[in-house]
């Protein structure tokens, strides 16, 4: 049997306790050298000399989100940020005052890692040369396993950037990537994205925040955002609606928002409170009201929501790394906690029930870590304009976002239950990750919103027949037998077929369910390409399981075993 043959479960984790005690404890593990399967996959999906040369980073990573990482997080959790409104002297000067736990985050993050930056430079981590994707989600991928509130300043600091650089006039980016590119902490800018309002949430051309022109080219916002993450950050990209357009989306722009003025005074605009949330409570969400703010117009005029989407989506995609990243967390402590934990002079990991509920968890968790891959190399050969890679993209970007992040949170809550009663306890890392998980379904565009998004795609950009031809050609290149590859291409008709329907005139109600049998379907194919490839065996396994339990019908009174020519 090849390493990569071996379960995910066989890997060893380091454990501050000896395995003799009743209550194991993960805490010190390297969630990257723990991980055989990632290790494969990397492999796979990045050129072998960048890869020699970003192991010792990638070790690093998980060495720290196993341990450091993991402690920062629990004390930022559990003292959340909060706004000073007035100086001691009395000055009217509003501040976050975040935890020096986060600002250590923080620090890692940006400062030693560049993960913000890693997709806009080319002299990131001692390489020498624009690195894929990959890179960076791959080692947001093992941070957010420990952290995820962090994840959300750093996904829009990176998607400001690109959004930016992508729309924004030459004066404008010369005057302010520098800041965002800066790796120094005492110079680099974060950025944040102002959308939503009360009564523009989904529904943006609802949006009441106004833009006027100013004399000086810049332009005067006055409203107020509603939910606001990172709220003081040192840009932020603001939806408005310029005075005298048009009503609906075609009166909708994008602006460049700057926390600080050129004279060094800050903006006209206030963080009104912080918000109470349910998860990630160590990274600030608040309410802003702009009141004449300077902004800069972000590409043409009247078709802010058009380029604010390309923000969005990158957005989406880091929602659905990070929903992939916790269900591997889930999923890793479950595993341990089965592997270490001795009941009725077995350990649990060898009873039958035990080994069918850790099955169930890892399906979804390995679906969306193969997504991730799959998006993020996507995502790579759509900016370099390969022919029919964008039509890809749009369509395995909401597919993500839609179900990655919903079965985060299921996936979460069920692992849970394996470590028992220590899992409802706040000093484990369970309850975090719940509260947490629940947030992936929500921003950047709720599940209804993003399942719509997949059939749109369709729509408008022809995304079907491509993704079609794109899983035949995995699957013509992948070593499934016979009678499972058929499963596979009769599944994925069917699937094609709904979401056509879904497409059609009135077939709205179909979107969540064609989005899932694609999604499930798309997963199923690219993960027995992967087994192919790597030779993993586990792998293969777990891509039959996505298609008999999640895909087709079966009988509950059935035991649900793999049909033997699957085999």
């Amino acid at each position: 049997m090849s390493a990569h043959d071996k379960p995910q479960h066989t890997a060893v984790a380091k454990t501050v306790l000896s395995n003799e005690h009743p209550v194991p404890d993960r805490h010190g593990a390297n969630f990257y050298e723990t991980d055989p399967e990632l290790q494969a996959l990397l492999k796979l999906y990045l050129p072998a000399d960048l890869l020699a040369h970003l192991q010792p980073h990638f070790a690093r990573m998980g060495e720290l989100a196993g341990g450091r990482i993991d402690e920062l997080a629990g004390i930022a959790d559990k003292n959340p940020p909060t706004l000073e409104y007035r100086t001691r002297s009395g000055e009217d000067r509003q501040r976050i005052i975040k935890h020096p736990a986060y600002e250590e985050l923080e620090r890692i993050a940006y400062g030693q890692f560049g993960l913000q930056a890693i997709s806009h430079r080319d002299d990131m981590l001692g390489w020498k040369g624009k690195m894929p994707p990959i890179v960076k989600y791959a080692l947001t991928y093992l941070f957010v396993q420990s952290e995820f509130g962090l994840c959300c300043p750093l996904s829009m600091t990176d998607s400001l950037t690109r959004t930016l650089k992508k729309f924004g006039d030459q004066a404008l980016v010369d005057k302010y990537l520098p800041q965002l590119l800066s790796l120094d902490w005492d110079t680099q800018a974060q950025g944040a994205m102002f959308m939503t309002e009360q009564a523009a949430g989904s529904d943006i051309s609802n949006t009441q925040t106004i833009a006027k022109a100013a004399a000086d080219g810049s332009w005067r916002l006055s409203g107020d955002k509603w939910f606001c993450s990172n709220p003081d950050a040192a840009f932020a990209m603001v939806l408005a609606h310029v005075d005298g357009a048009p009503a609906g989306m075609k009166g909708i722009s994008l602006f460049l928002l700057p926390r600080t003025l050129d004279d060094g005074s800050t903006n006209h605009y206030r963080i009104i409170r912080l918000k109470d949330k349910m998860g990630t409570k160590s990274m600030a969400s608040g309410e802003i009201r702009m009141d004449g703010a300077v902004a800069y117009l972000v590409g043409e005029q009247g078709r802010g929501f058009v380029q604010m989407a390309d923000m969005v989506n990158n957005s989406r995609l880091s929602n659905g790394v990070r929903s992939a990243g916790m269900m591997r967390r889930a999923v890793a402590e479950a595993e341990f906690v089965a592997r270490e934990r001795i009941a009725f002079g077995k350990r649990l990991q060898d009873m039958p029930l035990m080994q069918r509920q850790l099955d169930k968890l890892r399906v979804p968790a390995e679906q969306a870590r193969t997504m991730v891959f799959q998006t993020a190399r996507t995502l790579m050969r759509s900016d370099a304009g390969e022919e029919n890679a964008y039509a890809l993209l749009r369509i395995l970007t909401p597919m993500i976002k839609f179900r990655a992040c919903r079965d985060a949170r299921k996936v979460t809550g069920d692992a849970m239950e394996v470590r028992g009663g220590c899992g409802y306890i706040e000093e484990w890392s369970d309850p975090r990750l719940v509260r947490d998980s629940h947030l992936g379904s929500i921003w950047e565009g709720t599940s209804n919103i993003v399942a719509l998004d997949v059939i749109r795609a369709i729509k408008r950009e022809g995304s079907l027949p491509v993704l079609q031809a794109y899983l035949k050609d995995l699957l013509d290149h992948s070593q499934a037998s016979a009678g499972y590859r058929k499963a596979l291409e009769d599944a994925l008709s069917r699937a094609s077929t709904l979401a056509e329907r879904a497409a059609q005139e009135g077939g709205d109600a179909l979107a969540r369910q064609a989005a899932t049998g694609l999604y499930n379907c798309t997963t199923a194919i690219a993960m027995a390409w992967e087994a192919g490839e790597t030779g993993s065996a586990e792998r293969l396994r777990l891509s039959q399981l996505v298609l008999l339990h999640r895909v087709l019908p079966r009988d509950p009174l059935e035991s649900g075993a793999v049909p033997a020519d699957w085999l």
